[in-house]
């Protein structure tokens, strides 16, 4: 039995998956916004809900002799441990920043925990038995609120030595045209992240820039298919920044599948359109990487989570 928590900004979502990846039992409910006491305590029983109601299923054991085993538990989180200080940095859910986050859960729920940011999460869930099982390297990327990234090798999540592999949405947008520079700013403080142009805000933002009204992003992406001009221009202008930022992606790690989840993520045009454009910015004369949408949706972060235990 593996134990996965999903601890996001607005909700946290519980899982519990069988070895074979069979789903026994999950729950969602708010996140407690801006209290770390609070959240602390909401994750603490919300596995000890899932857990309850996974031991109705598993072969006839009460959900006592299940707590007995005490299995670990999986936590993405929308931020990093630091290799430096083992405290939260980097979270979205700000309140978590600074805070000893693994430390507490491990005490408070006297077993093991480990913890994950959200994107390697995603990406390991669709790297174990998803869109990209049986690939050997795989990029998960995330494009909602954010952008964020993930980056799995031979079925292990690629950390790195400062806890940010696969942070791609941070990096400035490759190559530049003359309206891209120097960018919107971004959250990070700087300006002309990839983020701030592929994300769901970003999309909107860019809609109003070239002289649309302000619509949220996957409006933007339904009147571009029902052929308005000005939709049809600014999705164009997203395919083409994206297939150059995924290029620089690909240039580095050459990962045989990237996986797609988030909201955007069901742009169905997307998976044709980007490998169209993606060729000239990859050193190759072949590019044998797919592009795929996630095949767990917006649970494949908390299945993620569960399959940090192996």
């Amino acid at each position: 039995m593996r134990i996965g928590i999903d601890l996001g900004g607005t909700k946290i979502e519980g899982l519990v998956l069988a070895d074979d990846g069979r789903e026994l039992a999950r729950r969602r409910i708010p996140a407690p916004r801006g209290n770390y006491d609070d959240t602390v305590r909401a994750v603490v029983e919300l596995v000890s809900a899932v857990e309850t109601g996974a031991g109705f299923v598993i072969d006839g054991l009460a959900p006592s002799a299940l707590r007995r085993d005490r299995p670990g538990v999986g936590i993405g989180i929308p931020g990093v441990v630091s290799p430096a200080t083992g405290l939260i940095k980097n979270a979205n859910s700000t309140w978590l920043n600074g805070r000893p986050l693994a430390e507490d859960l491990t005490r408070a729920l006297g077993r093991k925990v480990r913890l994950a940011n959200d994107a390697n999460c995603f990406a390991l869930s669709e790297a174990t038995d998803g869109a990209a099982a049986g690939a050997a390297v795989v990029f998960g990327v995330i494009i909602g609120t954010g952008t964020g990234g993930g980056l799995v090798v031979n079925g292990r999540i690629v950390v790195g030595a400062n806890a940010i592999g696969g942070e791609w949405g941070h990096n400035p947008l490759p190559a530049p045209q003359d309206d891209e520079r120097p960018g919107p700013p971004c959250s990070c403080g700087r300006s002309g992240c990839i983020e701030t142009f592929l994300s769901g805000p970003g999309l909107a933002a860019d809609h109003v820039r070239i002289g649309g009204d302000q619509v949220p992003a996957v409006e933007v992406a339904a009147r571009a298919e029902r052929g308005h001009p000005i939709a049809e221009q600014c999705l164009e202008r997203y395919e083409r920044r994206f297939a150059r930022a995924i290029a620089s992606v690909i240039n580095v790690v050459d990962p045989d599948v990237v996986v797609l989840g988030g909201g955007l993520s069901n742009i169905e045009r997307l998976y044709d359109r980007i490998p169209a454009l993606w060729g000239p910015h990859i050193f190759s004369d072949r590019v044998a990487t797919r592009l795929v949408r996630a095949r767990h949706g917006d649970a494949s972060g908390v299945r993620g989570a569960a399959w940090l235990f192996d």
